[in-house]
C-alpha cells in the first residue's frame, strides 16, 4: 500500500484542456474540502439500482428537448433546454459544455451524453462556478448527481480534483480504472468518470428504456 500511495502522489496531472475542465477540477477540489460521506465503493454499488432508475427518468427530459426527434440534442436545442430549466449560461459556456459532452463530435448529444452534461451543470452550479440559480429544479436527479459527486470525492484520496489510476486501484480494481481513463494519461476527470458510470449501469447513447413507457 505504501508503494502504491507513493506512486499515486508522483502522477503528473495534465494541463486542463479548456476553461470548463479547469472550472470542473477547481469545483471538485472545493467539494472535496467539504468532506465525503461515502465510506466504501461498495456503498456506491448498493445504490446502483436507484441511480439507474433516476438517470433513466432523464429520458423524458431528453425527448422533450430533442425538438426534431432525431435522437440527439444540438446546440440550439440545448439553449432552449437551459432556458426552460432556468439555467443561466453565456454563449461561450453553452458552447464549451456542448463540445465537452459531444464525445462523438457529431454535432449532437445522445442520451448518455446529455446525462453527463446535466451532472456537470449540477457540479458547477452547486459550487458557484457559473451564473444562475443555485438549484436545477430537478430534486430526484440532484440527489443522484450528488451521490456521483460524492463517489468521485471518495476516490480522489489526495483531493486534487483528479482521480489517478492508482487511486482507483485502491478502491476498485485495475480493469475498471483503465476503462475510466479514456485518454490514457494516468488520471481521470469527473467527466470521464461520469461516462464510465453510465456504461456500468447500462445506459447507452441510443438507450430505449421500456420502463418509461409503463
Amino acid at each position: 500500500m505504501g508503494g502504491m500511495i507513493a506512486k499515486r502522489d508522483s502522477v503528473k496531472h495534465p494541463t486542463p484542456v479548456s476553461k470548463l475542465e479547469e472550472e470542473m477540477v477547481n469545483a471538485m477540489q472545493r467539494r472535496a474540502a467539504e468532506g465525503c460521506s461515502m465510506k466504501s465503493f461498495n456503498s456506491l454499488i448498493l445504490k446502483f439500482p436507484k441511480i439507474d432508475e433516476n438517470l433513466r427518468r432523464c429520458r423524458s427530459i431528453f425527448q422533450q428537448f430533442d425538438e426534431d426527434s432525431n435522437g440527439a440534442i444540438d446546440q440550439e436545442e440545448l439553449k432552449h433546454c437551459f432556458l426552460k430549466l432556468e439555467i443561466s449560461f453565456t454563449e461561450e459556456e453553452i458552447g464549451e459544455l456542448f463540445d465537452a459532452c459531444d464525445i462523438n463530435k457529431d454535432m449532437g448529444m445522445k442520451f448518455n451524453e446529455f446525462i453527463v452534461l446535466l451532472c456537470l451543470v449540477y457540479l458547477l452550479k452547486e459550487l458557484g462556478s457559473v451564473h444562475g440559480k443555485p438549484r436545477m429544479g430537478l430534486p430526484d436527479l440532484e440527489a443522484t448527481f450528488e451521490t456521483l459527486v460524492d463517489a468521485f470525492v471518495f476516490l480522489d484520496k489526495n483531493k486534487d480534483g483528479y482521480v489517478s489510476r492508482n487511486e482507483m486501484v485502491e478502491a476498485i480494481n485495475e480493469t475498471v480504472g483503465e476503462e475510466m481513463d479514456w485518454d490514457k494519461n494516468g488520471t481521470v476527470t469527473f467527466k470521464e468518470f461520469l461516462f464510465a458510470f453510465t456504461r456500468w449501469i447500462g445506459i447507452k447513447d441510443n438507450d430505449d428504456d421500456e420502463d418509461d413507457e409503463e
